[in-house]
């Protein structure tokens, strides 16, 4: 694991998460998880600590790594595709949002990094807004659920045309990435998950 950078200084955090309050098309970075139905593993197999991916699986690559172009406020950072499931941080980084946080990145294993943090461990600037000069609630195309909703939209009309079966578990879990310490044991996670399969609580 490469050395944090000084700079962060536990100065910028996130207090919670899943806060009432909380408005998810903030600013901010999301840890996000995406099962299929009943852990159906449409998405590949693991050998030898990594995940070869079935045309299901392909598929489920090539749009999570275009959701930028639909969503332009939207960086991907760090993930990785299990054989039921996705796990893959999320950063909505919309301009002119307030205070700022900062999240570093790095390129692991069996993770497909965003393109500024190939090879170096580089710092992200992620503004979050002041609640007293905004609405309460961003517009609903422009939040985290309209994101992983048009992902898993897009991924299931395609994945049908090889599996007419293929369906997507209703719901996802989610977790704002607090400060640099949780940013970092989310990283490690997913750097590890596919190398720890079997012990995976959605191993099937």
């Amino acid at each position: 694991m490469q050395k944090l950078p000084d700079k962060y200084q536990n100065k910028y955090r996130i207090p919670s998460t899943r806060l009432r309050s909380w408005d998810y098309g903030w600013n901010a970075s999301y840890f996000v998880t995406i099962c299929t139905k009943a852990h159906e593993c449409y998405f590949g197999e693991i050998f030898d600590g990594s995940i070869h991916l079935s045309k299901i699986g392909i598929i489920v690559k090539k749009y999570w790594l275009e959701i930028p172009q639909h969503f332009s406020f939207v960086k991907i950072d760090a993930f990785v595709i299990m054989p039921n499931h996705i796990h893959g941080i999320i950063v909505i980084n919309k301009e002119n949002d307030g205070r700022s946080n900062v999240m570093p990145s790095k390129e692991t294993q069996n993770i497909v990094p965003s393109k500024e943090t190939q090879n170096i461990a580089s710092l992200r600037t992620i503004s979050q807004p002041h609640q007293s000069t905004k609405n309460k609630f961003s517009p609903q195309s422009q939040n985290l659920g309209s994101i992983v909703r048009g992902f898993k939209i897009g991924v299931t009309k395609n994945a049908r045309n090889v599996n007419s079966d293929f369906t997507w578990q209703t719901r996802y879990h989610d977790h704002i990435i607090r400060d640099e310490k949780d940013y970092i044991r989310i990283l490690n996670y997913i750097e590890n998950n596919s190398q720890s399969w079997i012990d995976d609580k959605f191993y099937n």
